[in-house]
């Protein structure tokens, strides 16, 4: 069973990010690590191979200036190999350009069972690449797996939703993207580590995948400011003077809660 897992690279969030001072974007020089929300994919990819009696499992990832500190984490947990698209017009790049980038590093990859992808970055949020990268594969796309197995060339999912979950098929190969409660990703051991850095990572450009990249130009949008969060308000403290209960009442009541 081949497998592909869409990564994505980001600043580590422990230390202070900065902005770029011309764009009001996020600054992703140096070292980036492996968005955590992708380990849950890699963990998936590697239990579904290992299930199928076999198979491999690839990373295939879209960041700036070459780097592929945080592909090498996954190739750490158990992935073969790896595909890294850098360009520097895809600074700026919007979710459709990078659903479209990451498809044409896919498309190089030779024949692909499933397709896997978190159900959001965790430095994006927008939550739309995996859905719109299905539609540009033509893959059938399951969304916010909470749980996935593979029966013959059948893919079942429950798909999380509000008020629990859906039971769900399709056929393969198809696009799922997976909740952080799909699996306990594994911690890379120390083998697993230095296996990693002989792995292959091959590097396309833009160009390579098929894509023809207008940054923030074609993006057609743009980052106007950015501001400090409204710091949160003081509560309002209540005191048990025998009369309490129906002061909450009240408070609640103004605030038509209840």
């Amino acid at each position: 069973m081949n497998i592909v897992v869409c990564v994505k690279q980001i600043p580590d969030p422990a230390t202070p990010g900065s902005l770029d001072a011309s764009t009001n974007a996020l600054k992703r020089e140096g070292k980036l690590i492996l968005d955590e929300s992708d380990g849950y994919g890699v963990e998936m990819a590697l239990q579904l191979a290992a299930a199928a009696g076999g198979g491999d499992v690839s990373i295939v990832s879209m960041a700036p200036n070459g780097e592929t500190s945080g592909m090498r984490t996954a190739l750490a947990m158990g992935a073969s190999k790896g595909v890294l698209v850098s360009d520097p017009s895809l600074a700026g790049s919007d979710a459709l350009t990078t659903a479209k980038v990451l498809a044409g590093a896919i498309r190089t990859m030779g024949s692909v069972d499933l397709v896997i992808a978190a159900t959001e970055s965790s430095d994006g949020y927008t939550g739309t690449v995996p859905e719109q990268l299905a539609e540009v594969l033509g893959l059938p796309s399951v969304t916010f797996a909470k749980k996935v197995e593979v029966s013959g060339s059948t893919l079942k999912a429950d798909r999380q939703t509000e008020s629990g979950y859906d039971e769900v098929e399709c056929p393969l190969p198809a696009l799922i993207s997976v909740t952080a409660g799909v699996v306990e990703p594994r911690y890379p051991s120390f083998k697993g580590i230095m296996a990693a850095k002989s792995k292959p990572i091959e590097t396309k450009t833009a160009a390579d995948v098929g894509v023809t990249a207008g940054g923030w130009g074609g993006a057609g949008q743009k980052i106007v400011t950015v501001a400090q969060a409204e710091a949160r308000k003081a509560g309002e403290i209540v005191e048990d003077d025998g009369n309490a209960a129906a002061k909450i009442v009240s408070y609640l009541e103004n605030l038509k809660v209840i």
